[in-house]
């Protein structure tokens, strides 16, 4: 019996530029399957080469009438995850954006895009989103189709214009302590008060810094965990989160529930085909 085909491609964006990642995927013939569209500190933007995503905020609502379906996705930052149902054969191009790059590329700050599942890509990019979508879908190769939507998402303008330089520099601390900084310590780095500097970063991001440092050290802290279950060893949560800035086991069990809906071993269980096919690398370590 065939179980059928999990192909992933991935480009490799231009250091430091606003898309993190892109990874194109593929899949046929297998099971139809709910999968969980886990936060993290980069938008997510999306071009399906075939039928719609399919989501919702809960697994009842993805897989009903209240799902919603888009060909072109645009998604904010987000603390829970969503739930995508899958019909089994599916392709498309997914792509990791800085969330500061957000005027730039989008036309609009990350906070515009906080609390929908998805937004239909054509109502933040516009018309055009739509025919480079048709585009993508007729071409037959895949580095074709990443120099395509570089080139449709390559600003004519610095990547961070609009944004504050105190929330630039906060994003940039934040992002070189692994999110394991303390609020205190960005605030006095970059001259704000906690108060202000949770304005201003809000206002650009949809999230508090704390929130952010959060996202951080858990994308952080599951990338290392998928490597140890990817290279066939058994994870050690206790070092993985000594390892990355929690107090305690404990405290990395705590964000796998919130930010998974399951405690580590429940998610590494549901995801473990997937983590084995190569398609848990978006914007990681």
């Amino acid at each position: 019996m065939s179980t059928g085909s999990h192909e992933f491609v991935r480009a490799t964006p231009r250091p430091g530029g606003p898309i993190v990642s892109a990874v194109g995927y593929r899949t046929r013939g297998v099971p139809p399957a709910l999968h969980r569209g886990l936060p993290s500190p980069y938008l997510t933007v999306i071009f399906t080469l075939d039928g719609p995503v399919v989501g919702g905020h809960t697994p009842e609502q993805a897989t009903g009438p209240g799902a919603t379906r888009t060909d072109v996705v645009v998604g904010g930052l987000h603390q829970r995850p969503a739930y995508i149902a899958q019909s089994g054969s599916e392709a498309g191009i997914q792509l990791a954006v800085h969330p500061l790059a957000a005027r730039a590329l989008l036309g609009v700050p990350a906070a515009a895009l906080a609390g929908p599942v998805a937004i239909e890509g054509t109502d933040v990019l516009g018309r055009s989103a739509a025919h480079v979508r048709e585009e993508l879908a007729g071409l037959d190769d895949w580095r074709a189709r990443f120099d395509l939507l570089a080139a449709y998402l390559t600003p004519d303008e610095d990547p961070l214009t609009g944004v504050r330089h105190e929330v630039a520099e906060a994003w940039t601390w934040l992002a070189r302590h692994r999110g394991a900084g303390t609020l205190r310590g960005l605030a006095a780095h970059v001259a704000l008060s906690e108060r202000r500097l949770t304005t201003l970063f809000r206002a650009e991001t949809g999230l508090a810094p704390k929130q952010a440092a959060r996202l951080m050290r858990f994308q952080h802290a599951k990338a290392a965990v998928v490597r140890s279950v990817a290279s066939g060893a058994p994870p050690d949560l206790a070092r993985v989160a000594a390892e990355h800035g929690y107090c305690d086991h404990s405290h990395l069990v705590r964000d796998f529930h919130q930010y998974t809906g399951l405690s580590p071993t429940g998610w590494l269980a549901e995801e473990c085909r997937n983590i084995q096919a190569g398609g848990h690398h978006n914007g990681e370590d």
